[in-house]
């Protein structure tokens, strides 16, 4: 089989080729491995590569299989965890050289239970210093380069997840998200990010931004394979204090194509903000699409939205700034600067200041639940914009000028304010060949709603099949 062809299979696809001994976990690595080589002096996607460590993996799981001992749709499948993970015996930089030999004890929960489904580690992605910023910008070890156009931010944090999985490089990748840096990535680079309800998926072992709204979460090319990896990584651990005791489902029985009746919400508020008119046509398109596969759609209102982005920068500037404090004390000199900027403000939100945020956070999560009383989705842009030149400062979203942190979180925030699962699945290109994402959020540990729109949409459409330049 053609090696790129390998690289660009689907781990629902490439896992019943390895069952039936058709490919072995050998052959997949080693196309990865391969394309690695070939893709990653344009993309800079990886911190840590662990060429000969994961083909040691691959000849103990091809022996596993050929002995009977299958575990699974991961088994064999090769994962790339985001440089935040913390993984037994392989340094965890967190995106800074100041943890460049930090080299953890133990695995982190989901990198634990990759292993125990016989995921094989390629190696740790690239990200945004300390996961604090948007864009995926990386001084210590170079930025993160947009597959469909290398001059284009990946988007952040979880950038090298999103230009790995859209290249190519691995199969599934996974990523956190604390105001976006799952979805953000997985629009501009094209692929599918889910961001699953807060406490689902267990943070233990992961360096934290912001504990009350830091979610981890797959990036993958297919919502079959975001399925796949959530019947994975998704449960109750007790190391974890906000993870959720909750029944987990086989998440791959959402993959029915079939919307009708699902009720879906348009929030108003996001086509009245800055919005480039590409991306509102690719998103009334999809939309339109789903209505037309039977999906009840209607216009809402979602008043709150225009207050989540000060809602969720005073929650997340106060809980970074007092987890990094002693870094920030220390080695802030060392700190990339915008990031080391955002450290030193968060400082001076006063406890009053971060109080109130967390008052106006209650009211947004109840206003979000009634929102969800009348409709079973919300839809709308992941983004406003197609991926930015990297190091930008301004973007333009329709005739108005903004900022790229603002631009590039616009859409994203209200969910881990709330803390509701969302999903960006690609929606289409611009005239420049840019991915454009579509976001469809739901309801608490409803990720099974969620999954079935993204992926009905997904297969009503060839946005997924489509591959890069590069």
């Amino acid at each position: 089989m053609d090696t790129l062809e390998i690289c660009y299979m689907s781990a629902g696809d490439l896992s019943k080729l390895v069952q039936k001994k058709d490919i072995s976990p050998v052959e997949i690595i080693d196309a990865h491995l391969a394309r690695i080589e070939a893709t990653e002096p344009v993309l800079n996607s990886f911190i840590t590569l662990l060429a000969d460590a994961s083909r040691a993996a691959a000849r103990q799981a091809e022996k596993d299989i050929q002995a009977g001992r299958y575990k699974g749709p991961l088994h064999g499948i090769p994962v790339g965890l985001k440089d935040l993970y913390n993984t037994g015996g392989v340094r965890t930089t967190s995106g800074s050289k100041i943890f460049d030999t930090f080299i953890p004890a133990e695995d982190c929960t989901v990198a634990a239970k990759f292993h125990q489904a016989g995921a094989i580690l390629l190696g740790k992605l690239n990200m945004h210093q300390f996961a604090y910023g948007p864009t995926g910008e990386n001084p210590d070890y170079g930025h993160m380069h947009n597959p469909w156009n290398p001059d284009m931010v990946t988007g952040g944090s979880s950038g090298g997840s999103g230009s790995a999985a859209a290249a190519g490089q691995c199969t599934i990748t996974t990523g956190s998200d604390t105001g976006g840096s799952i979805r953000i990535p997985a629009a501009l680079c094209g692929i599918v990010g889910l961001k699953p309800t807060y406490g689902l998926v267990s943070r233990h072992g992961l360096t934290a931004l912001s504990w009350s709204l830091d979610h981890p979460g797959p990036m993958v090319r297919t919502v079959e394979d975001a399925a796949i990896t959530m019947n994975v990584i998704a449960g109750h651990d007790p190391k974890d204090v906000a993870s959720a005791k909750v029944d987990i489902p086989d998440y791959t029985s959402a993959l029915t194509g079939d919307v009708r009746g699902l009720r879906i919400g348009l929030p108003k508020e996001y086509f009245e903000a800055p919005l480039d008119p590409q991306v509102r046509k690719a998103v009334e398109d999809a939309v339109s699409l789903l209505e037309s596969m039977g999906a009840e759609v209607k216009e809402v209102s979602f008043p709150m939205f225009n207050q989540s982005q000060a809602i969720s920068s005073t929650v997340l500037m106060a809980e970074a700034s007092a987890y990094h404090r002693d870094l920030l004390e220390k080695d802030g000199h060392q700190l990339y600067e915008p990031v080391r900027q955002r450290l030193e403000a968060g400082l001076f939100i006063s406890a009053v200041d971060y109080l109130r945020a967390q008052q106006a956070r209650t009211l947004l999560d109840q206003e979000c639940r009634r929102l969800l009383d009348d409709v079973d989705l919300l839809a709308g842009p992941t983004e406003p914009v197609t991926a930015p030149e990297i190091l930008a400062s301004k973007v333009m979203a329709g005739e108005q000028e903004i900022g790229v942190v603002g631009a590039l979180t616009q859409y994203t925030r209200p969910y881990n304010i709330n803390g509701f699962p969302a999903i960006s699945v690609p929606c289409g290109f611009s005239d420049a060949g840019l991915p454009i994402g579509l976001q469809l959020a739901g309801r608490p540990f409803d990720e099974l709603t969620v999954l079935r729109a993204a992926h009905a949409y997904e297969q009503a459409t060839d946005w997924h099949t489509r591959r890069p330049p590069l």
